[in-house]
């Protein structure tokens, strides 16, 4: 029993892939996609990011992991009260 255990853990200790990291940062609130080669999240605005993707196969949109935004307009988060 004890090996079947050890070789179900063995199996899948080996099968484990590394974690990718995450393509946003959450520091910027505009990202620019580079088609079929990468992200750049470091744009303060729009116009910015459009600059820099003039003339290139790039694409700008919001960063929806940015930290400092804000849920829908009306919208107020409560904690859960736990008894």
């Amino acid at each position: 029993m004890r090996i079947l255990a050890l070789a179900i853990l063995a199996i899948g200790t080996v099968s484990i892939e590394p974690v990718a990291a995450q393509t946003y940062d959450p520091a910027y609130p505009v990202c620019l996609r580079v088609h079929a080669h990468y992200y750049e999240c470091r744009y303060t605005s729009l116009p910015q990011c459009n600059a820099s993707a003039s003339g290139r196969a790039a694409q700008c949109f919001i960063n929806p992991y940015f930290a400092g935004a804000e849920g829908p307009a009306g919208y107020r988060w409560h904690p859960r009260r736990v008894y």
